[in-house]
C-alpha cells in the first residue's frame, strides 16, 4: 500500500500533536511493509529525503512570509504533488486549510480525514474565521471517503451533525522509563518542587487562568511553562507575569527525553486545554506518571475520568495548589492513568487501526464520497 500523510509541518516533530502522530504512524506503517510518504515544509529543520525509512517530500511553504494564509498555499502545493505520485491512500491531518482544495484531490486515491477537534469553537478565532472553519469542516466531510475522530465526543458530534459514520481511533502515547533527574538543573527546578504546564500559548489552553491562580497562591515552588512565546498571546503572558519570579517561561522543548523527565518529576502537571479532541500532551503526561490537574471539560473527563484534579477558574487553581497532596489516592490516579495508556492509547494498537481503515479504503469497502447532510 502506498500512503501519503498530509496536513503537518513535517517530521521529525518540531511543532505539535499531528506531527507526533505522523511520526509514529508513518514509521509504524513502514514496519508493516507499506510505502509511506510524509509531506513537510520546505524550510523544516530536517532536510533529508528519508527518516526511519519514511519518504519525506518537501513542498514550498510560504507561511513564514504570509502568516496563516500561507498554510493554504502549502496545502495546495502538497496536494498538487500528491496528484502525480499515485497514492492508494491519502491521510489528511486536519481540515482547516486543506478541505477548500477538495476538488483537486486525486480521484484514484482514497481520502481519509482525521478531523481533529471542533476548530470553530476555539477562542482565538474571530466570528468570520469561525464561520469559515465551520464551512471547511463541511467540505472535509464532503470530500472524504473515511472520517476519523480521535475523540468520542468529536465522533458523536460529527455523526449527529452530518448523519455519517465515523471511525474512532484514539491518539497514542509511548510509555517512558528513561527519566533523568539531572535534566531539572538546566531549568532551575528540583524534584517535586515545581509545577508544570506544556501548551501552545493560545487562549483556549487556559495558561493565563492557571498562572493567575498560581500567582496568588502561597506556594514556594516554581512554575515551569513550556511552549513557544513568540506569538502575540505568548508575549502578553510573559509581560503580564514577569513580576512573579517563581514563573519560568522556558520556551518550546521538543526533546522527548527532556519533556518526559520534566513531567515525571513535577509536583503537579496542569493541563488547561479546553478545545479539540484527545490532546497528545495529556496522554504524554499520563504516560510520564504525572499527577494531573485538568481543565473541567468533557474532552478531558472522557480521558481522565476520576483520575485527575479539576479546575474551571483561577480560584480553583489556587485551591488545588495549596491543598493538593501526593497520598495514596493521588498515587492511584497516576497508576490508573498509566494503565489507560497501556491498554487504550498505545501506538501499536493505533497504527493497526489506521492500517485497517486504509486497507478498507484500498479494497473499496466504502468508495463513495460521504454525502454532506447537515442537520
Amino acid at each position: 500500500m502506498k500512503v501519503a500523510i498530509l496536513g503537518t509541518r513535517g517530521i521529525p516533530n518540531h511543532y505539535g500533536g499531528f506531527e507526533r502522530l505522523a511520526e509514529y504512524l508513518s514509521a509504524g506503517l513502514v514496519k508493516k511493509g507499506h510505502d509511506v510518504y510524509v509531506y513537510s515544509s520546505h524550510n523544516h529543520y530536517y532536510q533529508e529525503s528519508t527518516w526511519n525509512d519514511v519518504q519525506i517530500v518537501h513542498c514550498y511553504d510560504p507561511e513564514y512570509k504570509l502568516g496563516s494564509a500561507g498554510q493554504f498555499i502549502y496545502d495546495l502545493n502538497c496536494i498538487r504533488d500528491a496528484r502525480q505520485k499515485g497514492f492508494d491512500v491519502i491521510l489528511m491531518l486536519g481540515y482547516t486549510s486543506s478541505s477548500v482544495w477538495g476538488a483537486f484531490y486525486p480521484k484514484e486515491s482514497g481520502i481519509v480525514f482525521n478531523m481533529d477537534g471542533m476548530e470553530w469553537k476555539r477562542k482565538k478565532y474571530s466570528v468570520a474565521v469561525k464561520k469559515f472553519l465551520s464551512f471547511a469542516e463541511k467540505l472535509a466531510v464532503r470530500f472524504s471517503d473515511y472520517i476519523i475522530a480521535d475523540s468520542l465526543i468529536v465522533k458523536s458530534y460529527l455523526e449527529s451533525k452530518y448523519s455519517i459514520t465515523t471511525r474512532y481511533i484514539a491518539y497514542g502515547a509511548e510509555i517512558f522509563t528513561n527519566e533523568e533527574e539531572n535534566v531539572l538543573k538546566e531549568y532551575g527546578v528540583s524534584k517535586q518542587q515545581y509545577y508544570l504546564c506544556m501548551a501552545r500559548m493560545v487562549p483556549e489552553n487556559n495558561v493565563e487562568i492557571i498562572l493567575d491562580g498560581f500567582t496568588v497562591s502561597r506556594s514556594p515552588f516554581h512554575f515551569l511553562v513550556i511552549g513557544d512565546t513568540i506569538n502575540k498571546f505568548g508575549t502578553y503572558l510573559k509581560n503580564k507575569f514577569a513580576a512573579d519570579k517563581r514563573i519560568i517561561f522556558a520556551g518550546g522543548i521538543y526533546d522527548t527525553r527532556i519533556c518526559h523527565s520534566l513531567r515525571m518529576f513535577c509536583h503537579l502537571y496542569f493541563h488547561g486545554h479546553s478545545a479539540g479532541g484527545t490532546n497528545p500532551s495529556l496522554l504524554e503526561a499520563m504516560s510520564s506518571r504525572a499527577l494531573i490537574a485538568a481543565h473541567d471539560n468533557a474532552f478531558n473527563k472522557t480521558i481522565l475520568g476520576d483520575d485527575a484534579l479539576y479546575f474551571s477558574h483561577s480560584k480553583s487553581i489556587t485551591s488545588i495548589i495549596e491543598n493538593a497532596k501526593r497520598g495514596c489516592s493521588e498515587m492511584t490516579m497516576i497508576s490508573n492513568n498509566l494503565n489507560k495508556v497501556k491498554d487504550q492509547f498505545n501506538w501499536n494498537k493505533i497504527v493497526e487501526q489506521y492500517e485497517n481503515v486504509m486497507l478498507q479504503c484500498c479494497n473499496g469497502t466504502v468508495k463513495e464520497r460521504n454525502l454532506l447532510i447537515s442537520k
